[in-house]
């Protein structure tokens, strides 16, 4: 017996617009955890990200939505209106980068005391906020293709039609962000020679 292959993200769209709530519910669910992901990386903030991701999911509903099939993906387009309000968040306040910790952090911790290995466990996730701090000190043209790109691992022609820029930029930019990456992560590790470094000039 053959199964039934899922619905695409066109043909759940198509649905929903007909009024077909699961549709919804199953894009919703598709697509949310990318989104919030994203939105986090781009933010560094919990709170951030989930606004965002509740405000593409209603910019969706909407029926002059925008979105044209001709023209990308439904996921290239749902991270473009990301991308465009986290940008819309960071110019209304540029201290969003929070000091305290956020949600996801409280989250990690809570996790952490529970294990049953907390040695290990701080290991990895040391090296994983390592790397999200990497991320976060990145210009913001390299931040948003690595968190596409690498974190998310969408496709080259989905980034730049979320971006709304080339392909060929997509793969320059993301060139350049991964050197500067590996750049961070050595510094992390080799706190010492970092006064010995010149520092990375970069431009937003």
């Amino acid at each position: 017996m053959t199964q039934t292959p899922p619905d695409t993200d066109d043909e759940l769209l198509l649905r929903m617009r007909s009024g077909d709530e699961q549709a919804f519910v199953a894009l919703y669910r598709r697509r949310q955890g990318a989104i919030y992901r994203f939105a986090l990386h781009m933010s560094n903030s919990a709170t951030v990200a989930e606004d965002v991701t509740q405000e593409v999911f209603l910019a969706l509903i909407r029926e002059d939505c925008g979105y044209d099939p001709g023209r990308g993906t439904l996921s290239g387009y749902l991270f473009g209106i990301a991308r465009k309000l986290v940008l819309r968040r960071l110019e209304r306040s540029r201290s969003e980068v929070a000091l305290g910790l956020d949600g996801e952090e409280e989250a990690d911790l809570i996790e952490l005391a529970a294990s049953p290995d907390p040695l290990t466990d701080l290991t990895r996730k040391e090296g994983i906020a390592a790397l999200r701090r990497a991320v976060q000190a990145l210009p913001r043209r390299y931040r948003e293709v690595v968190a596409l790109c690498d974190l998310e691992e969408v496709d080259y022609a989905e980034a730049a039609h979320a971006l709304g820029c080339p392909i060929g930029t997509v793969r320059s930019r993301l060139h350049r962000a991964r050197a500067l990456l590996l750049e961070k992560m050595h510094q992390e590790r080799s706190p010492r020679s970092v006064g010995a470094l010149r520092p990375v000039r970069c431009w937003i």
